[in-house]
């Protein structure tokens, strides 16, 4: 096959014939792609626990298609999302992330992040690990729902609102239980892929 890296994974996208959720975006290699490989996949790694839970903080009210698109200007804004580095974060940088059109220029939710990073360590400090802490609010494995079309999906679980009011008691902002729900969807914590999608039983 013949053109760039983009079109070449484009091209392919476009031609399989695999069953998927109802929601990714026909077409769009990048969103389709994150279906395929990402979403739903269990998270168990603090740091990429930590990009999760600053992009769906900065996504809540916006499509997660936008913070998609802005992932990489996230990743280089937020200093690889090292938790360490962002909790260290003062007016000089928060200055800075409001200048960059490359993300969400959102004063809330830039000092939520910074916020957050140390409200994150503090709950490592006391489990030994974030993945320890958020893992223990399913048991430690995936729930695992049996969905059949896109009417089916709750818009949260009584996991997600438990999770979202333990966060807020810990100091934690614009993390409430729908963000907080996306997110148990996202880090595997909760195995959401409709059951005809061939990514269910992987």
């Amino acid at each position: 096959m013949t053109g760039s890296p983009a079109r070449r994974l484009d091209l392919a996208v476009k031609s399989d014939s695999l069953k998927r959720c109802p929601w990714p975006v026909a077409g769009d290699a990048l969103y389709l792609k994150y279906h395929d490989e990402e979403w739903g996949v269990p998270v168990r790694d603090d740091r990429k626990i930590f990009e999760f839970l600053v992009l769906e903080a900065f996504q809540a009210g916006l499509s997660w298609r936008t913070i998609l698109y802005k992932r990489e200007n996230f990743r280089k804004a937020f200093t690889g999302f090292d938790y360490r580095k962002v909790a260290r974060f003062g007016k000089k940088e928060t200055a800075r992330l409001l200048k960059d059109a490359g993300i969400v220029r959102n004063r809330a939710k830039i000092a939520a992040t910074i916020n957050n990073a140390n409200r994150f360590q503090e709950v490592q400090r006391e489990f030994g690990t974030f993945s320890k802490y958020m893992w223990s609010w399913v048991g430690g494995k995936p729930i695992r729902h049996k969905l059949k079309s896109i009417k089916d999906f709750p818009t949260c679980i009584p996991e997600a609102e438990s999770w979202a009011k333990d966060l807020k008691a810990r100091g934690f902002k614009f993390l409430g239980p729908t963000v907080i729900y996306a997110h148990m969807q996202a880090a595997g914590m909760v195995n959401d892929h409709t059951v005809d999608c061939f990514r269910y039983s992987n």
